[in-house]
């Protein structure tokens, strides 16, 4: 009794962990370029003084899905999104180099290119910085090209241009602050084969039904160890009064 009770606890707060994991991919559904995360469970034996006789349940993440998500039309200059594999660098808080799938860019009052998410978009030597502008265009190749004021229509000058890496992805890994990492902490060299496109932003590559299932799996689950620990804990009880009346 006591092994199928330590399984079945295990397995319920393990289970409640899953259920968090898929809930955090539901609640990113809309948000542009996320990355799902994959979650797995396995038993773990249970190493201590004695042998490991027993067993719990232990979920994890061993991955995140790098599956690109669906294209989706702004018509907006600065929305730029990677065509085909490949990532764009951006400046982590930390100031490290990260890496996303797309970004919604602006520029700040300080001039500084920001993505979306306001990490500082990164160029040749560090974060981008423009010029006041009329215009600003955004290469396939990831040039930054804008229309200084007072220039006339045809008049674009280069400014920089954004990184485009395209690193093994083995080596990548989601840090806790929901960015792509290099595993070593390494920057990604730049990679001249990537190439973005204008006017588009990546959806998320959540699939809402595929989760959702998930959740429900999990949630039955949960009540079955539940369920599991009530009957280990009547077969307790009916072994204590068999001793009792013995």
């Amino acid at each position: 009794m006591d092994k199928m009770l330590y399984v079945a606890m295990t397995g319920a707060s393990q289970n409640a962990l899953a259920q968090k994991a898929h809930a955090n991919n539901l609640a990113n559904i809309s948000t542009s370029g996320f990355q799902r995360d994959l979650e797995q469970a396995r038993s773990m034996p249970v190493f201590g003084d004695s042998f490991p006789a027993r067993a719990y349940a232990m979920s994890e993440r061993p991955a995140t899905d790098f599956t690109p998500g669906a294209m989706q039309e702004t018509g907006r200059d600065l929305d730029v999104a990677v065509g085909g594999e490949g990532w764009i660098a951006v400046q982590a808080p930390d100031g490290s180099e990260a890496y996303v799938r797309t970004a919604s860019m602006n520029v700040d009052a300080l001039g500084v290119l920001r993505a979306g998410n306001g990490m500082p978009v990164m160029g040749n030597a560090g974060p981008i910085a423009v010029p006041p502008e009329q215009k600003i265009e955004v290469g396939q190749d990831g040039t930054i090209s804008i229309r200084a004021m007072g220039e006339g229509p045809r008049v674009m000058a280069e400014v920089d241009r954004i990184k485009l890496v395209k690193p093994d992805l083995k080596q990548m890994t989601k840090g806790l602050d929901g960015l792509i990492h290099t595993k070593d902490g390494k920057p990604a060299a730049a990679d001249a084969s990537v190439q973005v496109v204008s006017g588009f932003i990546e959806a998320s590559n959540v699939n809402a039904v595929e989760e959702m299932t998930s959740v429900l799996a999990l949630s039955r689950q949960f009540e079955l160890h539940i369920k599991m620990m009530n009957t280990a804990k009547e077969g307790d009880e009916a072994m204590a009064r068999v001793l009792q009346n013995s």
